[in-house]
């Protein structure tokens, strides 16, 4: 309970800081933030706001630090002080939020950075926390021997649902079912690979697969227009991922003395809930940037979207079957742990977004596609890849003299140009599939982590994850895609 009231005492704090001038009787900051956030979905599936312009002076370079401690901390508190981390880690979160959040409202004057990183970060726990119940009332029981086949065609599966019901929906669905099918030969890197195919690549095809796409869609990228492009470099990430995953599988001996006997036969218990799970898709595109005639609820910091994604956490969680409840082992353990440490990593990221963008743009013409796909994927790897799929998007097309901001017909012109082409997909696959790359490149993948070891399941620490898999495996499979799709 502690915990649960200092993270609402900060948060309200946030939300006064921000609103300051507003409940101040300044109309006119108001009405401008109205017109300058533009709420879209991201998977991570978050929901974000997407800060197409930067207002304010510039961070002092300074300010990273606060990040860059979290994200040590992140990695190392575990392995050394283990006991501190567990019992203070909301704590150091939301006090490192706190110094980038009175350094922009005391300092710099600039509350649209503030408010703009709120509704992002309200819009990213809605769709997380709305997933997590609706999947936990969900039991899926697939009674089957998990050989290395039925093991890489699940995952190939999960990947290809990533792109129906986003990255964040279909790991939450999927997890739990895919930890109990390979009960008592599972390790460490199954949960790993869960997290390259099912949280990031997989996503990697449609608008609702993951974040980045979304906000390409609402600003005037064709719904269509990623898999038309990008579905080959799709097939053969996956062919690369699943084929070393396959190996390692293989060469996995436990268990392979059980003498259990399977029936094959499919379990689904809790099918209303797919209704939840169906509203919540819905709800991500009521969206005044996406249908006209929904209402902004300025200066709240949250949209009609928001609130259904809410109101589904309730209702999913009350009417849900105990016994399924029971069966997957649901507490709010992993959702709140998310929730304290991204509302740091939210705002302590603010900074480094708004330099890597006026980099971005102020050297947009020695950017190659080459270069996009190296430094939107690796900036993806750990800040927020939505809005540096943004900030690549805006420099690629300032690069050929359109403005992000000049509507879709800008970003439909820039597509008609044959050379603008290459710059989208390698910005698009560097955004979706780096965010593999860490724990905290996209939502999911902590959400993961979270739920594998509250079921008992060892996981990789964060410096492990990168050493011992994302390096060895990724590095080499996205050199490989940057070497025959991008190099030139």
């Amino acid at each position: 309970m502690r915990h649960t009231a200092c993270f609402f005492v900060a948060f309200i704090s946030l939300f006064l800081i921000l609103n300051s001038d507003t409940l101040g009787g300044s109309q006119d900051l108001a009405n401008k933030n109205k017109q300058e956030t533009v709420l879209s979905h991201t998977d991570n599936g978050h929901t974000a706001a997407a800060a197409d312009e930067h207002h304010g002076a510039k961070p002092s370079p300074y300010m990273v630090i606060p990040f860059i401690t979290l994200l040590l901390l992140i990695a190392i508190a575990p392995l050394f002080f283990q006991h501190f981390w567990e019992h203070n880690y909301h704590r150091v979160a939301i006090i490192l939020g706190l110094i980038t959040a009175v350094y922009y409202a005391v300092f710099l004057k600039d509350f649209t950075s503030l408010r703009h990183t709120l509704v992002e970060y309200l819009s990213f726990i809605a769709l997380l926390g709305s997933l997590f119940v609706a999947s936990g009332g969900i039991l899926i029981k697939v009674d089957k021997k998990a050989t290395p086949v039925v093991n890489t065609l699940f995952l190939l599966f999960g990947a290809v649902i990533s792109n129906v019901i986003g990255t964040t929906g279909a790991s939450m669905l999927l997890i739990r079912p895919f930890m109990r099918m390979n009960k008592g030969r599972i390790k460490p890197y199954h949960i790993i690979f869960f997290i390259f195919v099912v949280s990031n690549v997989g996503g990697g095809l449609t608008p609702i697969g993951d974040p980045p796409l979304f906000l390409g869609f609402l600003k005037g990228v064709p719904f269509f227009w990623v898999i038309e492009h990008v579905w080959i470099i799709w097939l053969l990430a996956l062919f690369m991922i699943l084929g070393i995953f396959f190996v390692l599988d293989h060469n996995n001996k436990a268990g392979s003395d059980s003498k259990d006997t399977y029936t094959g036969k499919i379990e689904f218990k809790g099918l209303k809930n797919l209704g939840y799970l169906a509203a919540i898709i819905a709800a991500v595109f009521i969206d005044p940037a996406v249908m006209s005639w929904v209402p902004s609820l300025d200066p709240l910091p949250v949209g009609i979207r928001e609130i259904i994604m809410f109101g589904v956490i309730f209702m999913a969680y009350k009417t849900a079957d105990r016994e399924v409840l029971k069966a997957n082992e649901f507490d709010f353990g992993p959702i709140k742990e998310v929730a304290y440490l991204f509302v740091g990593i939210f705002f302590t990221m603010i900074p480094a977004l708004r330099l890597i963008a006026d980099m971005a743009k102020e050297n947009s013409e020695m950017f190659t596609s080459s270069l996009f796909y190296w430094a939107s994927g690796s900036l993806s790897s750990f800040l927020d890849n939505a809005p540096t799929y943004l900030n690549f998007l805006s420099a690629a097309m300032g690069k050929f003299g359109y403005d992000l901001n000049g509507g879709a017909e800008q970003t439909r012109n820039f597509l008609a140009n044959g050379d603008a082409v290459q710059y989208l997909m390698a910005i698009s696959v560097g955004a979706v599939f780096f965010g593999a790359m860490t724990y905290i490149g996209n939502g999911p993948n902590f959400m993961v982590k979270s739920i594998s070891e509250r079921a008992g399941v060892r996981v990789p620490t964060f410096i492990e994850y990168m050493i011992k898999y994302s390096l060895p495996v990724l590095l080499p499979v996205y050199a490989v895609i940057w070497f025959i799709f991008f190099r030139g």
